[in-house]
């Protein structure tokens, strides 16, 4: 295949503006793949990074290429790789661990202290036409399944790292708490996992209409009802066995460990803009709640694959908006600022 000796990218030079530039393709080592992108969801880590330049102690200090959920097709390779040839198409799981640490080796390589994430400070993402992987962070996806499918695999691994550390079962029931892209995919993922109920809950009702269109059973909408009480009343009094709060929303999580039944689970996925809010320690106690981080993600790429590529939802139906990569802060802009008619916004950087 031909592959240029540059290539556009959309970088971010400082919060609020998005510049085109010609930068060099990278160049491989031998353990890497050089995949052509097709499609880059945006997500909110990216918006974050966009208005704010900063999310937590993750500062963008120098010029940076955002984007991480991605897919493509595999153009070259290093001389070390065996598993992939030019032609294939390919998922990206953004990421590279040092496979070493303690970490590493048990099995929980998103907690590895050396990992390096695409469109995490300083690390350039996927708004570019070309970017490389280690090939052990590339899967296969199957012809059926479009590229911009294959990109939410990124935010379903997300939802089915929830459902492992929550061991949610055939049967369970289960609230989800913020109807982002995150927490539509994580329904897809509840879904697949078996469970009987999906509770779900959010202000806006494109979002929540999405939610029962993927297999939500049961949507509240907050402007309208108190999710606690509503959950609580289809549920006997009882509540769900698994809470998992997507929002980063210091109410939402409340409700979300509210609505945990007697020695239910509560997964805590979203980040709140403040580091320490106030909790309800008497609930967590007396009920015995078992209470979950969730950072990322960890070998959930295979499965998340096979999920959508089976059609067990509609996820092409969550792409609401799409945009070259010319585009790129239009289409920041409208996942900025149009909540309440977007769903997932997608750039295509070779289109």
């Amino acid at each position: 295949m031909h592959i240029p000796e540059t290539m556009k990218a959309a970088v971010m030079t400082k919060p609020r503006e998005i510049v085109v530039e010609t930068r060099p393709v990278p160049e491989l080592n031998g353990d890497e793949v050089l995949v052509k992108v097709m499609a880059v969801g945006v997500c909110g880590s990216d918006v974050h990074y966009y208005e704010h330049g900063r999310i937590g102690n993750a500062i963008v200090k120098n010029p940076m290429i955002l984007g991480h959920e991605c897919a493509g097709e595999v153009v070259a390779v290093g001389g070390a790789v065996s598993r992939f040839r030019g032609g294939e198409r390919v998922a990206i799981e953004p990421q590279t661990t040092c496979g070493r640490c303690p970490a590493c080796k048990s099995g929980k390589y998103n907690l590895c202290p050396d990992v390096v994430f695409f469109a995490t400070p300083p690390v350039d993402g996927a708004f570019a036409q070309y970017v490389k992987a280690r090939e052990d962070f590339l899967f296969p996806i199957p012809d059926h399944l479009p590229y911009e499918e294959a990109s939410l695999v990124e935010p379903f691994s997300v939802g089915i790292h929830a459902a492992n550390r929550t061991g949610l079962k055939p049967g369970a029931t289960v609230a989800i708490m913020g109807m982002g892209p995150v927490g539509l995919m994580a329904v897809v993922a509840a879904k697949a996992y078996g469970a009987s109920r999906i509770f779900v809950t959010d202000l806006e009702p494109i979002r929540l209409e999405a939610a029962l269109r993927l297999g939500a059973t049961h949507a509240v909408n907050v402007r309208e009802r108190d999710a606690v009480e509503a959950i609580l009343a289809r549920t006997d009094g009882l509540g769900v066995d698994a809470a998992w709060e997507t929002a980063g929303n210091p109410k939402a999580l409340q409700s979300a460990l509210l609505s945990v039944r007697r020695g239910g689970k509560l997964a805590v996925v979203g980040l709140p803009m403040q580091a320490e809010i106030p909790f309800n320690v008497h609930a967590i106690t007396d009920r015995e709640i078992d209470i979950y981080g969730v950072f990322r993600y960890a070998n959930t790429y295979p499965s998340g694959i096979a999920f959508l590529a089976s059609g067990i939802a509609d996820a092409a139906s969550l792409i609401t908006d799409r945009y070259s990569l010319e585009r790129t802060q239009d289409a920041l802009e409208r996942a900025l600022n149009n909540k309440s008619g977007s769903l997932k916004v997608m750039v295509y950087p070779n289109a």
